[in-house]
């Protein structure tokens, strides 16, 4: 009995979002993944086949305790901040992205990582396809990265790319940027979601199978998500976030992403005119130093991933003719103000209905985490009565609606913290739910009084009365 013909391959039409790379088999005006309008447009048809035979295998399958690990050891970078977002360092074979907007600083970070790591006589290669050599050249001699072992070449063919690797044999490859990068044969501009995509498996399919490090960089959009596929951001081993103020010195690198380390790390860096340099102790960029008692003003302490930060909030009340006050916040969140002036009015019988509001943070900083509600309370409880809180003290705390404090995580932490830059005092939540008397105790030196809600707080602080 002979066997049945095999089904032939068919073939279909494919609609491909231009943005994102989002798939769908008929036409739409608007894409199902990045919500974009007229992106979907009709590319050549995919071929589907019935059933898939069994092929070659690159490697015997072996029980998990006999796989080798000492060539997925950690290797410096030679920037701590960076080595402490990756969990150690990089990886041989690993493929890391590094996406920033326009101009905060991405070339310059990799080129001080391309330089430490060839200062360790470890071969590296630069390839910029953004910039000239002779560009690229004058910002090393600016930020002091000359150095032997860095190799450089400006290109923009993936085939020219991958010559340079089989030519210098570097142990660290890195790609400014994937995006300019161009694969011969392949439909598409340089940057469309077919070339991106190629481009970026070529890479890491050669750095997985020769052991190079190999670091991308990759754009951003409007939004500030990675432009692109969404594949890119799964092909990869590594997602890092280059973040910064265009009025501000300070840039964080952000861990979105990390199969080698955790994912709540963030780096610091100051960008100068002579490059960017690691800063191991950012809180000082946050917090004004003051002398004396000024009135409006309250020290917070945040995690920026697993790193406490002490951060200023500053409040300014004043009297308003208009009808509707104004309320204008800077590094905070505005719905939160206005969430921690109603429990104040309602739970403390500080009204400011007839007050223009302002609230702020010292150098940049961004306060979106709950644990700042208290010190945002006691800087506006502050100002509005004219009068100051202790010289030196530090509040911490999630404000409710009902006016209880909420505890908050890693408290030992923010406390070691701010008792290591010198503060007296500190406030906290209540570690015993339903507690009602305050509390106290000393952590290397520091006074920590627990309270059990706001007004309690702004009682111990003389800020409120009864």
């Amino acid at each position: 009995m002979s066997r049945p013909a095999s089904r032939p391959a068919r073939s279909r039409p494919v609609h491909r979002c231009s943005e994102c790379g989002w798939e769908t088999a008929k036409w739409v005006g608007r894409c199902g993944e990045c919500q974009a309008w007229g992106t979907v447009v009709e590319v050549a048809s995919a071929t589907t086949s019935a059933a898939a035979a069994a092929g070659p295998v690159t490697a015997p399958a072996v029980p998990i305790g006999q796989v080798r690990t000492d060539t997925a050891t950690f290797r410096t970078s030679g920037v701590p901040e960076l080595d402490r977002v990756l969990g150690g360092g990089l990886v041989p074979g690993a493929a890391l992205l590094l996406a920033g907007e326009p101009g905060v600083g991405k070339s310059t970070l990799l080129l001080e990582v391309a330089a430490q790591t060839a200062r360790r006589r470890t071969r590296t290669l630069y390839v910029s396809g953004e910039e000239s050599a002779s560009q690229v050249r004058l910002r090393a001699d600016r930020t002091h990265s000359i150095t032997d072992e860095l190799y450089l070449a400006a290109e923009t063919d993936l085939g020219a790319v991958l010559g340079h690797v089989d030519a210098v044999q570097p142990a660290l490859l890195v790609v400014d940027s994937v995006q300019t990068i161009s694969a011969p044969g392949v439909d598409g501009v340089p940057g469309g979601v077919t070339q991106v995509k190629e481009v970026a498996a070529a890479l890491i399919r050669m750095a997985k199978t020769r052991g190079i490090t190999t670091v991308l960089v990759g754009h951003v959009t409007k939004d500030g998500s990675i432009a692109g596929p969404r594949v890119l951001e799964h092909l990869v081993d590594v997602v890092l976030h280059f973040e910064g103020d265009r009025d501000s010195r300070l840039r964080m690198v952000r861990a979105m992403k990390n199969r080698f380390g955790p994912v709540d790390e963030v780096g610091c860096f100051e960008l100068g005119s002579d490059g960017i340099t690691a800063v191991s102790d950012p809180t000082g960029l946050f917090v004004e130093h003051h002398e004396r008692q000024v009135p409006g003003t309250c020290v917070a302490v945040t995690l920026e991933g697993r790193r406490p930060l002490l951060a200023e909030v500053q409040a300014l009340v004043t009297p308003t003719p208009a009808e509707r006050p104004r309320r204008t916040t800077s590094g905070l969140d505005g719905s939160r103000v206005a969430m921690v002036l109603a429990v104040l009015a309602q739970h403390c019988g500080i009204r400011l209905h007839q007050m223009d509001v302002f609230a702020s943070t010292v150098g940049g900083a961004r306060l979106h985490e709950p644990a700042s509600d208290l010190a945002l309370a006691v800087a506006l409880a502050s100002a509005s009565q004219g009068k100051a809180a202790p010289l030196g003290v530090v509040a911490m705390g999630e404000i409710g609606l009902a006016g209880e404090l909420r505890r908050v995580r890693d408290l030992d932490q923010r406390l070691g913290e701010a008792a290591r830059l010198g503060f007296r005092l500190a406030v906290v939540p209540h570690r015993k739910s339903g507690g009602r008397s305050p509390e106290s105790w000393t952590v290397d030196g520091m006074k920590v009084v627990d309270v059990d809600d706001v007004r309690s707080a702004l009682r111990l602080l003389g800020l409120v009365n009864g």
